[in-house]
C-alpha cells in the first residue's frame, strides 16, 4: 500500500504554517500527536509574494523537527525550493518533502530538486501550480518520478484568482484534480482546504467536500494561537478546532458493498450514458447549422460574430436554464463554449474566400 493511502481512511497531515519557535512547534506537535495525524507538517523556507514577508527560519528550524520526531514519535515534512534544501532535509532526517505551487510553475526548479533527489528514498508531495494546468501538474509530478522517487501524492491546493467576489482565496477549479485522477488513477490526492479557503470557517466545509470526492487525505494548517501567526493566519485552526473538523468528517466509500445500491447506479449510469449520447449528437446538429449559417455569411459577406445575436442566446438560455432549476452561470459556461465552436468553424469558412481570392 502507498505510504499516502490507508484502505479507507483519509491520510491526515497538519501542522503549523510556519515553525516560528521551538516553543509554538513542539505545543502544536503535542496537540496533534493526540488526534488521528499521521504526518506532521512545519514551513522552514515560506516563498512569499512580496518581500519583506516572513519566509521562515530556514535550517535554524530543523532541529525543532527532529525533537517533534523523537517525542511524539510522528514523521515530520517540510517544503523544499531549491536542491540546498533537500540536502539539508536529508541531513536532518525529514521523512516527507514537498513542492510549493510556486515551485511547480517552473519545470527548470523542478528538475533542479528531481536531480538533488536522485538515489534517496523519500516520499515526496506536489502541490499543483498557481494556474489552472493539470499538464504543468502532471509534468512535475513525473519529473520527480524520472529521478526514482516511488512514493509521491499530489497536492490539491487550489488555483489563484482575480474574482474579488470568490469566497475563497484560491479557486478549487474541482475539475482540475478530477482530471488528473481519470489520468493517474493510482495517483494519491491529498486536500489542502487551508489554502483553497484563505479563511478559518471554510476549512471544514472544504476538507468534507474533498472526502466526499473521495479525496485520500487532507493538509490542514493548525496554530496554537493563529491569529497571531507569522504568515497565513486568516487560515490556521487551533489544535482544538482542527480535531472537531477531522472527528466531524462524513467519510464516503467508492463503492456501496450492497447489491441493491449498485444495481440502482448502474441503472441510472446507463440512463446518463444514452443521453450523454444524446447531447453529443444534438452539438452535432447544431454544428452542422453552423457551418450552413457561414456559407450563408459568406454569400452575404458578413461577419462570423454577430453580438446582437450573441446576447440574445445568453438571455434566453440563461433564462430558460433558471426556469428548470439549473445554474445560469453553468448553462452560459456551456454556451460559451459551443458559440466558440461555432465562431471557429464559421471563419474557417469565411477564410476561404480570402484563400479563393489569394488562388
Amino acid at each position: 500500500m502507498s505510504f499516502f493511502k490507508r484502505g479507507g481512511s483519509p491520510f491526515i497531515i497538519a501542522g503549523p504554517c510556519s515553525a516560528e519557535s521551538r516553543e509554538q512547534v513542539l505545543a502544536t506537535a503535542e496537540a496533534v500527536s493526540a488526534m488521528n495525524v499521521q504526518l506532521f507538517r512545519a514551513g522552514i523556507w515560506k516563498p512569499r509574494t512580496r518581500p519583506g514577508s516572513f519566509e521562515g527560519l530556514g535550517a535554524e528550524a530543523l532541529p525543532w523537527l527532529q525533537e517533534v520526531k523523537a517525542k511524539y514519535l510522528l514523521p515530520v515534512a517540510i517544503e523544499v525550493a531549491e536542491p540546498e534544501h533537500v540536502e539539508l532535509a536529508l541531513k536532518h532526517g525529514i521523512d516527507v518533502l514537498w513542492i510549493g505551487a510556486r515551485t511547480t510553475v517552473n519545470p527548470f526548479q523542478v528538475q533542479h530538486i528531481a536531480d538533488a533527489l536522485k538515489g534517496v528514498e523519500i516520499p515526496v508531495m506536489v502541490k499543483n501550480p498557481v494556474n489552472p494546468d493539470v499538464d504543468l501538474w502532471l509534468g512535475a509530478i513525473e519529473r520527480i518520478e524520472h529521478a526514482g522517487i516511488k512514493e509521491i501524492a499530489a497536492i490539491h491546493r487550489g488555483f489563484s484568482t482575480y474574482n474579488a467576489a470568490s469566497p475563497y482565496r484560491n479557486q478549487p477549479n474541482w475539475p482540475i484534480p478530477i482530471e488528473l485522477k481519470r489520468r493517474r488513477p493510482e495517483l494519491p490526492i491529498i486536500c489542502d482546504p487551508s489554502h483553497i479557503s484563505g479563511k478559518r470557517a471554510l476549512v471544514g466545509d472544504i476538507a468534507q467536500k474533498a472526502m466526499d470526492m473521495g479525496f485520500d487525505g487532507l493538509i490542514i494548517e493548525t496554530h496554537p494561537d493563529p491569529d497571531h501567526a507569522m504568515s497565513d493566519a486568516a487560515q490556521q485552526v487551533t489544535p482544538a478546532a482542527l480535531k472537531q473538523i477531522l472527528d466531524g468528517l462524513v467519510l464516503r466509500n467508492i463503492n456501496s458493498g450492497n447489491a441493491d445500491s449498485d444495481v440502482t447506479l448502474e441503472y441510472l449510469r446507463q440512463l446518463m450514458d444514452g443521453i450523454d449520447a444524446e447531447i453529443i449528437d444534438l452539438i452535432a446538429r447544431r454544428m452542422e447549422l453552423s457551418e450552413r449559417m457561414g456559407l450563408v455569411k459568406k454569400e452575404a459577406n458578413m461577419t462570423a460574430y454577430q453580438p446582437e445575436r450573441w446576447r440574445e442566446i445568453v438571455d434566453t438560455r440563461g433564462t430558460r436554464a433558471e426556469k428548470l432549476n439549473l445554474s445560469r452561470e453553468f448553462i452560459l459556461s456551456i454556451y460559451e463554449k459551443i458559440h466558440d465552436e461555432s465562431i471557429r468553424k464559421q471563419l474557417e469558412i469565411l477564410q476561404s474566400v480570402i484563400n479563393e481570392v489569394k488562388g
